[in-house]
């Protein structure tokens, strides 16, 4: 429920205030958005399996953020495109997270279904 809070607080925040975000940091911010994202799935999906940890989640959110920031700003000195890496990467992750969550709550589904079935029978 705070999660639901949250999310809701942030996008009322984010269309009732202007904020400019200099062309110069926009790969950074989206980088950063991607990754946090990631993690928060990831996170989700972990506690759903009983295995979430908040030291690894922070960690893991801090280290993402730094190296992505790290390969575009690299990327931008040999003029690469580095950041499209860490783009590919964190939605492969993303999209792996999801499908974890997805499989949880379809085999919650299925089997709530399956008992409602049993019971019916032994009625």
């Amino acid at each position: 429920m705070i999660i639901a809070f949250a999310i809701v607080l942030g996008v009322v925040l984010a269309l009732n205030f202007n904020v400019y975000i200099s062309p110069a940091i926009t790969p950074y911010v989206a980088i950063i958005i991607l990754a946090s994202v990631d993690s928060l799935l990831g996170a989700y999906a972990a506690s759903l399996s009983k295995k979430y940890n908040f030291v690894i989640f922070i960690t893991g959110l801090l280290g993402n953020s730094l190296i992505s920031a790290l390969l575009i700003f690299m990327g931008k000195k040999v003029g690469l495109d580095l950041y499209l890496a860490a783009v590919l990467v964190f939605v492969i992750r993303i999209f792996q997270n999801f499908a974890i969550t997805r499989r949880f709550f379809l085999k919650f589904i299925v089997k709530n279904r399956v008992d409602e079935k049993n019971i019916e029978k032994n009625e």
